[in-house]
């Protein structure tokens, strides 16, 4: 407990202090009277000896607040004490609705506004604010022309010299006993916050994470060792900048989240060397957000790999992409990104599903290069115009992708092509890091993170028999789904701008589009997503014959390309030449589509039509034999 004590400018007081303690029901450790002038001296030499709370009344309590930096209480009158003063006002007045003024410092008085309802006066009120001023308040109740006045012994001098009646602002027992109940009430809250201090203060030195704490308006007030640690920084280095400096990844909107809503945020920073996860949580106090509590640990990364591990890397496509790479402009960009970052964090299979054209592939690289297997392979195997053997064979088979990928991450694409035989193997994969070809006796350990791409939510894929309800139930956690940019418009505007500004340098031509050109593009559909828009443009700025190209322009080109709508039926069934040439070629496989699409797209190119496609260059000229692509 602190020490408790009493200063008082009257030695009556002092006898009356002693009356109480007698209860034995406060703890007062010390009691002095003190003149007025010194009055700070006196309570500077009670906290050099160990004060915590001051008692004082009137002028000395306003003093000691001022010039000292101990919580103070003020010895106020009760209401039933003025109540007795008003009440001998009266009978020495004995007039009907007497005028009587009350001066001194506001904190002596209790709350007297309905004093002239309660006992039939008219209570003017004088209050100083400090000692120079108390004289000048006194004069302006005699100017008033009060009938009486009450207050202290400069009051009761002036009001003597203006020969104005007087009462003295005498107290009884009952205003003492309210300031030590309130002082004792004090010095119990001071010592639980110093407990709770004490505790928080060794939790957050000897917690298991990196700690950092921030005020409302984002600004570091503390770090602990680990914390310094993943940093790479010293506290004295942390504290008093804006966190958004040392974590520029975070955000603006992020933490604005975090210190205005109230939502707990959790993202990745850049640490000394290695990545930190962390988790922002509000400290929500009486309903306020009151600043955040940073909590962070180092992403756990794999043992580094063995030659033979190394060698298997080197023969899948390294992986490039990282999530910076991604545009994330946009509001539900971000959210994806945010999702795909926590989910780098976990061992478990991750579906990627949304339109062709999105970024799935790109997040399926840059939750690889987050996780704790980015040092592993990184492979990618699409299902889609594959035979179940080629399938079993491809991902499966003693060579195939499932056991390259040992130590790394599997990435099938559009899973739900996969035969029944191939997603129950599929399933034992996941859920008993097993593989098995031909032979089901002869299974193979494997220790490899799977993630699969599909068109849709696992949920329609059950519904419409695409997928086994065994795969559903077992993927069906970290479900991702990406949108697509027409739902982006943030992220549209800024492919479109990169877009153009390539195919411009690539050509050495120079070409803008005009703002009606620039809202066709942004209202368009693109359900090619990122393809779409990137051939459209290469041919956009290819053929362009003005250097602005306009709405027109745009409009015929759209409609050159694409006829008719995505999603719209003609008196063919909703397919566009290309479509329909591709089913009297190569027999409506979509597969087949996308090769021949983008080996035009890159002039036959195909080193540049491997890359896209995201596969290597002696599967692409295997899969254009299957398909008797023998040219462009």
């Amino acid at each position: 407990m602190g020490k408790i004590v009493l200063l008082i400018p009257r030695e009556d007081m002092l006898y009356q202090a002693h009356n109480i303690l007698q209860e034995k029901k406060y703890k007062i450790d010390e009691m002095r009277v003190v003149g007025t002038e010194s009055a700070v001296v006196e309570a500077r030499q009670a906290i050099a000896g160990g004060a915590s709370i001051i008692i004082a009344r009137g002028l000395q309590a306003v003093m000691i607040k001022q010039y000292t930096d101990v919580p103070v209480v003020d010895i106020a009158m009760t209401a039933q004490e003025m109540g007795l003063l008003v009440t001998r006002a009266r009978q020495i007045l004995k007039r009907e609705k007497p005028v009587i003024g009350v001066t001194g410092f506001k904190n002596m008085f209790c709350d007297m506004s309905h004093f002239d309802e309660l006992y039939g006066i008219e209570l003017h009120t004088y209050f100083a604010r400090q000692e120079s001023e108390l004289k000048h308040v006194i004069g302006q109740a005699i100017r008033d022309g009060v009938d009486l006045i009450i207050g202290g012994d400069t009051a009761i001098s002036m009001a003597a010299e203006a020969g104005l009646p007087s009462l003295f602002l005498s107290i009884t027992e009952e205003s003492l006993r309210q300031a030590f109940s309130i002082a004792e009430r004090m010095d119990f809250a001071m010592n639980s916050e110093k407990k709770s201090a004490a505790q928080m203060e060794t939790l957050f030195d000897y917690s298991y994470n990196g700690v950092m704490r921030l005020d409302s308006e984002g600004i570091i007030t503390g770090v602990n060792t680990l914390m310094e640690d993943m940093l790479g920084q010293k506290q004295q280095n942390l504290s008093g900048k804006s966190v958004l400096e040392i974590a520029p990844r975070l955000g603006e909107d992020d933490l604005r989240r975090v210190l205005t809503e109230g939502e707990e945020f959790s993202t990745f920073l850049d640490g000394a060397g290695e990545q930190i996860f962390i988790v922002m949580a509000p400290v929500v106090y009486d309903g306020k957000t009151d600043g955040a509590i940073i909590t962070g640990h180092k992403v756990r990364k794999k043992p580094a790999l063995s030659a033979e591990e190394r060698q298997r890397v080197s023969r899948g496509l390294p992986p490039l992409v990282h999530f910076d790479d991604i545009l994330q402009n946009s509001k539900i960009m971000k959210e994806c990104v945010r999702l795909a970052k926590l989910y780098a964090l976990s061992e478990q299979p991750v579906v990627l599903w949304g339109e062709s054209g999105t970024e799935k592939r790109m997040l399926a690289e840059s939750i690889h290069n987050a996780g704790a297997r980015s040092s592993g392979p990184f492979l990618d195997v699409p299902c889609e115009g594959l035979s179940g053997e080629e399938q079993r064979t491809m991902i499966f088979g003693e060579r195939g992708a499932a056991v390259q990928a040992q130590g790394g991450t599997l990435l099938i694409r559009d899973a739900q092509e996969l035969t029944a035989a191939n997603q129950y193997r599929l399933y034992q994969l996941i859920r008993f890091k097993v593989c098995h070809n031909m032979d089901i006796a002869q299974l193979r350990k494997v220790d490899a993170r799977v993630m699969v791409t599909v068109p849709a939510s696992l949920t329609e894929l059950l519904r419409g028999g695409r997928i086994s309800e065994d795969l559903y139930y077992l993927l069906s956690g970290l479900e991702l789904s990406v949108p697509p940019l027409r739902k982006r418009r943030e992220d549209l505007q800024a492919k479109l701008d990169e877009v153009m500004k390539e195919c411009c340098e690539r050509y050495s031509r120079y070409h803008v589009l005009t703002a009606g050109a620039r809202e066709i593009l942004l209202q368009y559909p693109w359900k090619g997503n990122l393809f779409q828009i990137e051939s459209f443009c290469d041919r956009l700025v290819l053929t362009a014959g003005r250097r602005s190209l306009d709405e027109i322009a745009v409009r015929t080109l759209l409609e050159e390309l694409y006829p008719e709508p995505p999603g719209t039926e003609s008196e063919t069934g909703g397919e566009d030449s290309f479509s329909r040439l591709l089913k009297t070629e190569f027999g409506g496989n979509e597969d087949a589509l996308q090769i021949a699409r983008t080996l035009v797209k890159y002039a036959g190119n195909r080193e540049k039509t491997a890359a896209e496609l995201g596969i290597s260059k002696p599967t692409l000229w295997r899969r254009m034999k299957k398909y008797g692509i023998t040219g462009v």
